[in-house]
């Protein structure tokens, strides 16, 4: 029986990091049911309840020194880990598990990371050294092999996979029914979603989404709901851009379930978000999409399924996501089956990362 520890941004209430380790759980299921998990979590309790495997506190040092002596396998990942755009301190956290790991001499795999970016002579340097020393690399798009490879990272396998959530089994739409007539949805009129976040204390992209939802309740006579990928802080976002506009919007207002969260996309029309993870649901959920662009990682996802943004916080305009929706909007079936097609193959490139992971164990 194999012990693995996972290393990564959970216990959280991050809805798209918790959908990564659901996910990830799942395919190691089908793959291999005895592998024995510990997960790193802000939130031990609530990682245990969620996800049924053992946990251990993120900053309790000794705990995770004792677990890693134990383990056959340190996954660090899924996720934008390494990198210093968000957080400085996080990569060099992170880099600090990764050094743990091989100080007690346990293998190291990065699974489909996003990579990058990462500025900084020294950040850049132990990457590279951490990188070099990892017994495979598995990144999620190409823009992320890009990155290992201006920081000098080659020794180790690297393989260009897929985020991790695009494994996940889809979900039964009821629930997300529910909840969304609960909240005051009516199911006789098309809805729109909205995935927001805060960024950097930027303004003008939520006027900007204000003026566009306008815009589309007026023209398309549908209802638009917020939906919080992370609890409480995307529902402050949502309030910020909904206080602008005339039409009527729902705010759910709960902390939600990966389940629930994909059953609520599940249900919708139309997504336009910013979150990289409920563009991911989306694709699950078999249900078209805006992407808004605040990082790198929303621009490869939606390059991999040949899609592009409808511009990035800084500069989109409603312009802009009008003429996307209109597009979308008017060619919803054709979008939807040439987006399961892409999904498909991306879907497959998710599972293999367990896939590979699996060979690793069965080679030390």
């Amino acid at each position: 029986m194999n012990n693995v520890v996972v290393s990564g941004y959970y216990g959280s209430k991050n809805a798209g990091d918790e959908a990564m380790l659901a996910a990830m759980l799942e395919v190691f299921a089908d793959l291999d049911p005895k592998i024995k998990f510990t997960v790193i979590s802000a939130n031990p309790m609530d990682t245990t309840e969620r996800h049924g495997v053992k946990a251990v506190n993120w900053l309790d040092l000794f705990s995770i020194i004792k677990t890693l002596r134990k383990a056959d396998l340190l996954i660090s990942g899924g996720g934008s880990l390494l990198q210093n755009v968000t957080s400085g301190r996080s990569l060099y956290y992170y880099m600090g598990i990764l050094f743990l790991a091989m100080l007690v001499g346990t293998p190291v795999m990065l699974y489909a990371q996003g990579i990058g970016p990462v500025y900084g002579w020294l950040p850049r340097k132990l990457m590279c050294w951490f990188g070099n020393h990892a017994k495979l690399i598995t990144v999620r798009d190409e823009g992320s092999l890009a990155e290992l490879e201006k920081m000098n990272i080659h020794r180790p396998t690297i393989k260009v996979t897929a985020d991790p959530v695009l494994a996940i089994h889809s979900v039964e739409k009821t629930i997300g029914q529910k909840i969304l007539v609960k909240a005051g949805i009516s199911r006789t009129k098309p809805i729109v979603g909205i995935c927001a976040r805060e960024w950097r204390g930027l303004r003008h992209y939520k006027q900007v989404l204000s003026e566009a939802l306008d815009k589309i309740n007026a023209d398309f006579g549908v209802q638009i709901v917020f939906i919080p990928m992370q609890y409480p802080e995307d529902v402050k976002a949502a309030e910020k851009i909904a206080v602008h506009m005339k039409s009527r919007a729902i705010l759910l207002n709960d902390e939600y379930t990966t389940s629930e969260l994909l059953s609520i996309t599940g249900n919708l029309d139309m997504l336009i978000s910013i979150r990289l993870h409920a563009l991911i649901f989306a694709g699950v959920m078999d249900v078209p999409m805006i992407g808004l662009s605040y990082d790198p990682k929303v621009d490869r996802f939606l390059n991999s399924i040949g899609e592009k943004t409808a511009g990035n916080l800084e500069n989109v305009t409603a312009g802009k996501i009008m003429r996307q929706f209109i597009d979308k909007w008017q060619n919803k079936e054709e979008i939807r089956v040439i987006n399961r097609q892409r999904l498909a193959e991306l879907r497959a490139l998710a599972s293999s990362n367990a896939e590979m992971a699996l060979d690793v164990l069965q080679k030390n």
